[in-house]
């Protein structure tokens, strides 16, 4: 990885990034489109597993957001395979938050938090910043509490 602010402040985090994921069914991890990435939805995983559960019955809206701060870890590893160089990304355009919850909870949008945050932390106000939806879903594959794609716009080559 480069010097770049970005890579400086994954470090400072704590953070490494993962190797690009195998996808688990019949789809890319990633689409460019012109300037644009389209990520695939990524599972929040725990110790290399599927982080499973259901917010509202057996997840509360802490652990869903730690869920969704370690999604956002692995959607920057896709994102930095899919650019080569994070400091290339010029702006995180959107996030799409689906979150296994029962009928009754209603803290999607905090849930969500764990990963705007991160990114926000990450790329700065002003490329990390980015239009958001978090909806909450009956179920996601595997059980997983968490799943979420996003979509970021890249410098042009």
């Amino acid at each position: 990885m480069t010097t770049s602010p970005i890579y400086s402040k994954l470090a400072t985090l704590g953070i490494t990034l993962p190797p690009l994921a195998v996808p688990a069914a019949a789809y890319v991890p990633f689409v460019r489109t012109g300037n644009l990435i389209f990520i695939s939805g990524h599972l929040a995983k725990q110790d290399g597993k599927v982080w499973v559960g259901q917010l509202g019955r057996d997840v509360d809206t802490a652990t869903g957001k730690a869920a969704a701060r370690a999604i956002a870890i692995d959607l920057m590893g896709t994102l930095h395979a899919a650019v080569g160089d994070l400091s290339r990304i010029t702006r995180i355009v959107k996030v799409m938050s689906l979150v296994n919850s029962t009928p009754d909870f209603t803290e999607q949008h905090l849930v969500t938090n764990g990963c705007s945050e991160l990114l926000a932390e990450v790329f700065g106000p002003q490329v990390g910043a980015h239009a958001r939806s978090a909806f909450g879903v009956a179920q996601i594959p595997m059980g997983a509490c968490v799943e979420i794609e996003l979509i970021a716009e890249v410098a042009a080559d």
